[in-house]
């Protein structure tokens, strides 16, 4: 009666591809040892250094089967480590449908952490870093176990509100039409789930909060975020089934700064790929310094491909006292004193070689 799922089926191959750096590639799946894993459903992809050694790792989100983590060995070879590392299952212990994955340090303790998203009848997944690759299933105690009838697929952590600290929002849709006879299920087209990050390691879902464009269902599947027009604050792009594309723009209604970073690699690939940036600032009320990181990816989240330029959400602060870029070639760069609400266009070993100044945001209008 619908179309049969991944079990029972023959798994297939993770195929990596060298960059040659004259327009080819080469096979190095074998060689890179990637073909020694399983087969696997593999969907959802994401590079990024989670066990900050410098050298991308490369997680893969599986249907119906164990998640993958291919730890970069730094020579050419890879090793899954997902079982050991706490990142390939259930809390308890059990396979999930993966659809989605995105990384970001969402408690801004300098590692990098991971939101996935898995089948209906199942949570999202929620792995806290706890450094050097090992991770912690926290889904349940930050706040993302409360779900369970939502198919989810597209996601990602992006600060909605720009007041330094990464939010999440999940795109679900059912796969099977058929489930709009069951009123067991949450129908075909479902409303997404975003969370509010509290702060203090847990999440909010606040989807009723922010508008139809999160509230009313439909049948999703990618999505990508990205600064549309320029506002200074995060929008979403959802790709939807048999339906029209989704443009959601975010009217975060704060008066909170932000700063967008765009790489230009030189030694490195010119898109900068693969920087690590660290933005520091001072938020108002807070003791410490406020320390965020993120990286500049290629593809995330499910099939899809967000903005280049990296985003920090900066609260109040006037201006962002350190700026460090690591390069993919290792190169360290190092800016200080940058004024907020601005693009700046840094180039490998030059700095910041242009800027595009956008008006400041404006302070929220009351509601009518």
């Amino acid at each position: 009666m619908v179309a049969c799922g991944p079990p029972g089926l023959n798994g297939g191959k993770n195929i990596l591809y060298h960059n040659n750096g004259d327009g080819t590639f080469s096979d190095v799946s074998e060689k890179s040892g990637i073909l020694k894993a399983n087969g696997t459903f593999g969907l959802g992809v994401l590079t990024a250094d989670l066990d900050n050694d410098g050298w991308p790792d490369i997680y893969v989100a599986n249907d119906s089967t164990a998640s993958a983590l291919y730890q970069n060995k730094e020579n050419g070879t890879f090793t899954d480590i997902a079982i050991e590392a706490g990142c390939a299952l259930s809390a308890d212990g059990k396979p999930q449908a993966g659809m989605g994955i995105s990384a970001a340090d969402y408690d801004l303790d300098g590692n990098l952490d991971l939101v996935k998203t898995n089948f209906a009848g199942d949570t999202p997944s929620l792995y806290h870093n706890l450094g050097g690759a090992n991770f912690e299933d926290t889904t349940y105690q930050g706040g993302l176990g409360k779900h369970t009838q939502y198919l989810g697929w597209g996601c990602g952590f992006f600060d909605m509100d720009n007041d330094g600290w990464p939010d999440i929002l999940i795109c679900n849709g059912h796969v099977y039409p058929e489930v709009e006879q069951l009123k067991t299920e949450a129908g075909y087209p479902q409303r997404k789930l975003l969370y509010k990050n509290l702060r203090n390691g847990r999440f909010d879902d606040v989807s009723y909060d922010a508008g139809p464009g999160i509230s009313a269902p439909v049948a999703a599947r990618g999505c990508a975020f990205g600064d549309f027009d320029n506002d200074g604050d995060l929008d979403v792009v959802v790709n939807t089934v048999n339906d029209f594309p989704q443009l959601l723009r975010c009217d975060s209604r704060t008066a909170n700064n932000w700063i967008k970073i765009k790489t230009i690699g030189t030694k490195s690939n010119r898109s900068g790929i693969g920087a690590r940036i660290k933005c520091v600032t001072h938020l108002p009320g807070e003791k410490s310094l406020h320390p965020q990181i993120d990286e500049v990816h290629s593809g995330g989240g499910y099939f899809s491909q967000n903005d280049l330029r990296v985003h920090f959400g900066i609260g109040k602060a006037e201006s962002i006292e350190l700026l460090e870029i690591r390069w993919p070639s290792g190169l360290v760069e190092t800016l200080k004193d940058i004024k907020p609400n601005q693009v700046i266009f840094v180039k490998e070993g030059e700095g910041i070689i242009r800027t595009r100044q956008f008006d400041p945001p404006k302070s929220p209008k009351p509601p009518k």
